[in-house]
């Protein structure tokens, strides 16, 4: 795969980063994120800790809250890192999410609370968007803020809220005015302490049998007015540009070249590069993901606005249908030991092929999350094409 070349001084911080994230994060952790198994709250703490000490977890943010005027190229090169050395991304919810809406559009004292503990995942926040009936079509939401004293009252129910077992904040899109001519227009940004009387978190198994996302409700929970981001009726600026942030990163280059690597090594030990569709396959999948490579960072170039660049969507859109090529191509790799996935540690059969179909089921999810991929063919038709 054709790789970028890089000048010299940014070559020599690859190469420090990289050998300090094989150094620093846990070989344990990194085996795990390689094998795709699950993680666990101390996994995620430990490492973004180790990074959150060397000034590394949140390069994108402010300077004067732990970021760095890096240029997009560096922040790449720190993406691309991470995913090749199989080191857990520094929580996204934290860091790509409601860190850098507080950094943007909070008050300086919920800057000096929330951005420090928010770095060093002291606080591990959950997302709270998405409802029953309100997923890509996020500006139908029915929770309710109303405003009591000095307090919002919250009621409703969140969905599909990823590891929302450990949540100990959850930040929130509210309607604080149901009389708002457009539904846009009445939502609120509320940041909620998940320990709160009234607030109930319930699991949600997926299809490969993992407890990875969560109901929340809200009965009643009565929420200090100061922890509203921004003005009342603005949540809905706030949550594009975090969305526009957070599909940036669901592009997930470097995982899913990872991902393509290894599966091409182990496709080699087989002897299947000797077939003719194997090879066209890789081929295809690396001159994609370079494709995809190149329009991130022409998109990271244009990041940091208050409106997100659509091409967001682009990358989002993109990032994951080549994702769940790679997993779909690993099953087919493994044959019938795909269907393996209940056996033991003890089985005969290779533990990546065991893997396959459980890794394959769960990104799945990818195409929905985020805004679901016909929401992005949408964006791209209205806002890229006109049409």
């Amino acid at each position: 795969m054709v790789r970028l070349r890089l000048a010299p001084d940014d070559a020599r911080f690859r190469d420090e980063f990289r050998t300090f994230l094989r150094a620093g994060i846990p070989q344990e952790i990194r085996d795990k994120v390689a094998a795709h198994e699950e993680l666990t709250r101390d996994d995620y703490v430990t490492s973004q800790r180790v990074l959150n000490a060397a000034g590394l977890a949140v390069p994108d943010w402010p300077v004067e809250w732990g970021g760095h005027d890096w240029t997009p190229l560096r922040t790449h090169i720190w993406h691309e890192e991470l995913a090749e050395a199989a080191v857990p991304r520094p929580l996204e919810f934290n860091t790509s999410m409601v860190g850098p809406v507080i950094a943007a559009f909070g008050s300086q004292e919920q800057k000096e609370r929330f951005l420090p503990p928010t770095a060093n995942l002291d606080i591990w926040w959950s997302q709270g968007f998405s409802e029953p009936e309100a997923g890509s079509d996020l500006a139908s939401l029915r929770t309710t803020a109303v405003l009591d004293g000095h307090h919002w009252v919250v009621n409703g129910q969140k969905t599909w809220t990823t590891l929302a077992q450990y949540g100990d904040w959850i930040f929130t899109l509210v309607r604080t005015d149901p009389a708002a001519p457009k539904r846009q227009l009445g939502i609120s940004f509320l940041l909620i302490d998940m320990s709160s009387p009234g607030v109930t978190v319930r699991p949600i198994e997926l299809v490969d049998g993992t407890f990875e996302v969560n109901e929340v409700f809200f009965d009643d929970v009565r929420v200090p007015a100061d922890n509203l981001v921004g003005e009342v009726n603005k949540g809905w600026t706030y949550a594009k540009f975090l969305l526009g942030n957070e599909r940036t990163g669901l592009s997930g280059v470097g995982e899913t070249k990872r991902m393509l690597a290894t599966a091409k090594q182990r496709a080699h030990a087989l002897g299947l590069l000797d077939d003719a569709s194997y090879v066209h396959r890789f081929t295809d999948l690396e001159n994609e993901l370079l494709a995809l490579e190149l329009t991130a960072l022409r998109v990271a170039g244009g990041a940091a606005h208050e409106a997100a660049d659509p091409a967001s969507s682009v990358l989002k859109l993109h990032g994951t249908r080549l994702s769940q090529a790679v997993t779909e191509l690993v099953v087919d790799m493994a044959g019938p030991a795909a269907l393996a996935s209940g056996a033991d540690d003890g089985s005969d059969l290779p533990r990546w092929a065991r893997r396959s179909v459980p890794h394959y089921l769960n990104e799945r999810k990818t195409s929905i999350y985020g805004g679901s991929n016909e929401i992005q063919r949408t964006i791209i038709a209205t806002t890229i094409l006109g049409l």
